[in-house]
């Protein structure tokens, strides 16, 4: 549980930094391969390479593509069309992304996870419902997307480290996951990056290195680490401990003029969206209790 507050409040700040120091500023795709190669330096000198399952560390290969690779390069774009208090919105809607692959990998259908979802597209329209433009609902996807995508990596983890248990400490094993995320993030900077857009001042650069070694190094680890000591309720809570938090520092530091009204109107009908999806949740445990 401590692992899991120490990330989210690390995650908090760090949607403030991306949106008001690099979006815009600093090409995307290196800002998410600078962060990864931070992460790499700390964790590849400590990565056993022997005595580990092959099928464990292609594992740990693919959930580094998803959890960091696709996720990240799919957040940064969405900075480009979102501000900073809407991304921060759309990421509530994790915990149900982590429902539907639960559910997909236990061969359950739960409708009320798609119902939940329409309301959330709906709650994304009343932020923006004056301006709603093609290019704010593909951040709105974009997001969703990493949401989907980050919420795999959680799940996977948690049941690979119970499939292959280990002596080795999480850290010594943990290195195959930067590596997975640069198979994805370094061609995705040889095809679309942009070599003009690097960063250009101290303060870019400074942000990128606390990018790079604590929410991605430490706070990727430790937050892989917590969910596998937490129960899904839990895990699912402190996916969205960082919304409230990151909201609160970036409209009182830096987006003082935000419409609130709006803002919190469709949050609101975000966390509906959510309620909706636990409901459903719930009512599929009580009918299967019923039948068995």
């Amino acid at each position: 549980m401590g692992y899991l507050l120490i990330v989210a409040l690390i995650q908090a700040f760090s949607f403030s930094l991306i949106g008001e120091y690099l979006a815009g500023h600093v090409d995307s795709y290196f800002a998410v391969l600078a962060r990864v190669l931070l992460a790499g330096l700390v964790f590849l000198p400590l990565t056993r390479w022997r005595q580990v399952e092959p099928r464990f560390m292609r594992a740990m290969l693919g959930i580094g593509a998803l959890q960091f690779g696709i996720t990240y390069v799919c957040l940064y774009l969405s900075f480009r069309v979102l501000t900073v208090p809407e991304v921060l919105l759309f990421t509530i809607l994790t915990p149900l992304h982590v429902t539907l692959i639960e559910d997909a990998l236990n061969k359950r259908f739960n409708p009320w996870a798609l119902v939940a979802a329409l309301v959330a597209v709906a709650g994304a329209g009343v932020i923006r419902f004056d301006s709603i433009s093609p290019d704010f609902f593909i951040g709105f996807l974009l997001l969703q997307l990493a949401n989907f995508t980050y919420a795999a990596g959680q799940v996977l983890y948690k049941h690979l480290i119970a499939r292959y248990p280990s002596d080795l400490p999480h850290y010594r094993r943990f290195g195959y996951f930067y590596l997975g995320a640069l198979i994805v993030v370094l061609p995705a900077f040889l095809l679309f990056g942009n070599a003009a857009h690097l960063p250009s001042t101290e303060v870019q650069w400074l942000v990128l290195l606390f990018l790079g070694l604590c929410p991605t190094a430490l706070g990727l680890y430790w937050w892989n680490k917590g969910a596998c000591l937490v129960s899904g309720g839990t895990l699912a809570v402190m996916n969205n401990l960082h919304v409230p938090v990151g909201l609160l520092l970036n409209l009182l530091i830096w987006n003082q003029h935000e419409p609130l009204g709006r803002l919190f109107l469709g949050g609101a009908v975000i966390l509906g969206s959510l309620w909706l999806s636990r409901l459903g949740s719930q009512r599929s445990l009580l009918a299967g209790e019923v039948r068995r």
